[in-house]
Order: C-alpha cells, then structure tokens, then sequence
C-alpha cells in the first residue's frame, strides 16, 4: 500500500443545531437512548433548511445524528482515554471508545424520530432520546436502517451490559415544586438521575455532596445513597 504524502484536509459545517433541555455537559446520559422521554429540537440554517432535502425521512422511525463535539476541550492528540463505563481509571484506545476527546471530535447517535416539521418554509424535527448539549452542531443526518444497522449479535467489548440504574426518590417538600416540568420532562428527569450522573469513580458510593443538574431551565440538587438517587431541591435559573 503507498504512503499518502499529500495529506487532504476538509473543513466542515454545521447545518443546524439542536435544541436539548442539557444546559450543560454534567449529567447528559453517557449513550443515546438511555433517557427516551427526552425531547429535542433540531433547527436548520440555510440553505439545508428547505423541506424539499426531508422529502422521505417520515418514513424511518430513527435517524442517525452526526455532530460536532464543540464542548470538548482538544488540543492535542492523546492515544488513550478513561471511558467512564470502566469507572475512570482505566485506558483504553481512543479509538476503541465513544470519549469526546477524539481528533476529529465527530460524535455519533442514534435518535428516535418523533416529527419531521415545518416553520416559516422552514424545516426542523423533533426527536427522543438524544444525549446532546443544547447549542451542539449538527453536521449530517441520515436515516437509520434496521436491516443493515441492527446486528444483534454484535460483541459490546467493555460495554456489553446497560448501565446500572438507580432508584430515583423525591423528597416529599419538593413534590410540588416538579409542576413547573410536564409529564414527560418530569419521567425525563427520572431516567436522567437514575443513571447516577456523578463522575465514574463515584458511582455506588454514598459521598454526602449536593450536585446540580442544569435542566430546562431549573438546577436540580440532588444527593447520592449506595442504591438511591434523593432529589432534594429545584432552584430556577437566572437568565
């Protein structure tokens, strides 16, 4: 095989954003599909907006997202990464993870497709279970297919088995105060704590720290026990 001496270089740009309830990257679920209940919206920006390039895409139940890990700090190459799945402490090929800390910084999800919209003449779509940021960039998307995407007798490596999941419990104080999320935002809520979003090395660990997860607008403080995740608070957002 000859060396290639002439290295091409491309420069990418997004052709929308998605609009997630993540205000930040704290407490995002590690994998797609781990908080269905979330809802998302992807906007377009021209000239990739125009319905006429979705014309067919109602037809796929998901849909590929590829994006831009914009939020992740990178600036040089580091063969091996930490996959929080192996609690931190140990390395692996970056390559051989999902880590953000790649030398493209291309992220890959697959999404359910809820609605494929229009606004202004211009599209947009909705979907479920995405595990972005809000703000992130949408470089490409492209419709899932069961037949040539799904192999169930894939090997997972180091991430063969779901995460754990953890019961969720809300303090009787702040019941109340949940009104401000709807239905869904609220089962959101409980599948995004119930995964225990504290750094890897912390998990099963009772470690008597407040943390906040930044959603939809709310901090919402929460405490760890071995087995249970204890809301304890919902404090609104400043603008």
């Amino acid at each position: 095989m000859s060396e290639i001496k002439d290295i091409p270089r491309f420069t990418l740009q997004p052709i929308g954003f998605i609009h997630s309830p993540y205000l930040q990257k704290f407490a995002v679920p590690r994998q797609s599909g781990l908080a269905p209940s979330v809802l998302s919206k992807i906007t377009f920006i021209p000239p990739y907006c125009d319905p006429e390039a979705f014309k067919g895409l109602k037809g796929f139940s998901h849909i590929h997202l590829l994006f831009i890990f914009d939020k992740a700090p990178y600036s040089e190459f580091k063969p091996t990464v930490r996959p929080p799945r192996l609690g931190g402490n140990k390395r692996v090929g970056v390559f051989a993870s999902r880590s953000p800390f790649r030398p493209s910084r291309i992220g890959l999800s697959v999404v359910k497709l809820e609605t494929v919209g229009e606004e202004d003449g211009r599209a947009y779509l909705e979907v479920s279970g995405a595990d972005l940021v809000d703000g992130t960039p949408i470089i490409d998307i492209k419709p899932y297919i069961p037949f040539v995407d799904a192999h169930p007798e894939a090997k997972g490596g180091f991430a063969s088995e779901p995460p754990e999941i953890k019961e969720v419990v809300f303090l009787p104080e702040i019941c109340g105060l949940l009104n401000v999320f709807t239905e869904k935002e609220r089962q959101a809520v409980t599948e995004i704590l119930a995964q225990d979003p504290r750094p890897a090395y912390k998990d099963k660990k009772e470690d008597g720290k407040l943390y906040k997860v930044a959603f939809n607008g709310y901090d919402i403080a929460f405490k760890a026990e071995e087995n249970k995740i204890i809301v304890c608070d919902l404090i609104k957002l400043s603008k």
